[in-house]
C-alpha cells in the first residue's frame, strides 16, 4: 500500500517529465543530456529514460548529430490552443511587424500569481542578440512588464486605496511600489535598468482591452547602450499602436490582473 502523501509511481513519473520539459523554459536552449539531468536534479539514467520517452512523443526532439536535446515540434502543438484561446495566434502577425520594425524582439507577458511570464516572443529578421530574450518569469513588484501589469489593474487602485486607510505606516511599505506605478501610469510605460556585465535596460506597455481590464504587456530588451532614452522616445508610440491592435484579440482571455 502507497501512503497517501507520497506519489505513486505513474504519477512520480509525469512530475519528473515536466521537471524535464521545465529545464527547456526561456531562451530556447539545446541541452546535452548531463547538463540536463543537472538542471531537472535527476539522475542521468532516469534523465536519459524520460527524455527518450519525450522524443518519441514528440515533445522534445535530439539532435542526431550532438545528441542534445530541444523543444519538438509536438509541444508547439499542443501549445497551440492556449495560443488562440489568448489571442496570440492572430497576434503574432502584428507583433513580428513591430519586431521588425523596430529591430528589436517584442515580447507578450501575462500575469501567474506573483510573476509576469513570457508566453510570447516575436524576433526580427536582423539584428537580434540573447540580450532581447527576456526572462520566462519576472516579478511583477520589480520588473518593468510587472510594472505596466500593475499599474492599470484595478487590484492595484484597490490596494493602494486600502493602504492609504490603513494609514502612514502601510502606506510608508507601499510607497515606493506606489510612487513607480504612478510613474507607469503618467508617462504610459515602464522601464527598468537590468543590471548585468552588460546592462539590459527592459520596456514596457500594458495590453489594455475595451472593457479596461489588463489582459498583458508588451515588452522589449536590449543592451542600455543601444536601447537609449532617445530610442525609447522613438519605439513607445510604435509599442502602444501594437498594443492597441492586438488587445481586441485578447477579449476572450481570461484577463491578466
Amino acid at each position: 500500500m502507497v501512503p497517501a502523501d507520497e506519489p505513486r509511481s505513474g504519477t512520480r513519473a509525469v512530475d519528473r517529465a515536466i521537471q524535464v520539459l521545465n529545464c527547456f523554459e526561456g531562451d530556447d536552449p539545446e541541452l546535452s543530456l548531463v547538463e540536463l539531468a543537472q538542471l531537472a536534479a535527476l539522475p542521468v539514467s532516469t534523465s536519459h529514460r524520460l527524455a527518450q520517452a519525450l522524443v518519441r512523443g514528440g515533445l522534445l526532439e535530439q539532435d542526431s548529430s550532438t545528441d542534445r536535446y530541444r523543444i519538438g515540434h509536438g509541444l508547439a502543438s499542443l501549445a497551440r490552443p492556449a495560443l488562440t484561446r489568448f489571442g496570440l495566434d492572430s497576434a503574432a502577425p502584428h507583433l513580428y511587424a513591430l519586431a521588425a520594425g523596430i529591430r528589436i524582439t517584442v515580447s507578450v507577458s501575462m500575469v501567474e500569481d506573483r510573476d509576469a511570464v513570457t508566453v510570447f516572443q516575436a524576433r526580427p529578421p536582423e539584428w537580434f542578440c540573447p540580450n532581447q530574450v527576456p526572462r520566462a518569469r519576472q516579478p511583477l513588484r520589480d520588473s518593468a512588464v510587472g510594472h505596466a501589469l500593475l499599474a492599470y489593474s484595478p487590484m492595484t487602485a484597490i490596494a493602494e486605496e486600502h493602504a492609504a486607510r490603513r494609514g502612514p505606516a502601510s502606506s510608508d511599505r507601499s510607497g515606493g511600489l506606489q510612487t513607480d506605478l504612478d510613474r507607469v501610469r503618467r508617462i504610459g510605460f515602464a522601464s527598468e535598468l537590468i543590471e548585468t556585465e552588460d546592462p539590459i535596460r527592459s520596456v514596457a506597455v500594458p495590453i489594455v482591452g475595451r472593457d479596461r481590464r489588463v489582459r498583458g504587456a508588451l515588452a522589449v530588451q536590449a543592451r542600455s547602450a543601444r536601447l537609449t532614452d532617445d530610442l525609447v522616445r522613438s519605439i513607445v508610440p510604435a509599442m502602444r499602436v501594437a498594443a492597441g491592435r492586438i488587445s481586441p484579440l485578447f477579449q476572450n482571455s481570461s484577463g491578466a490582473a
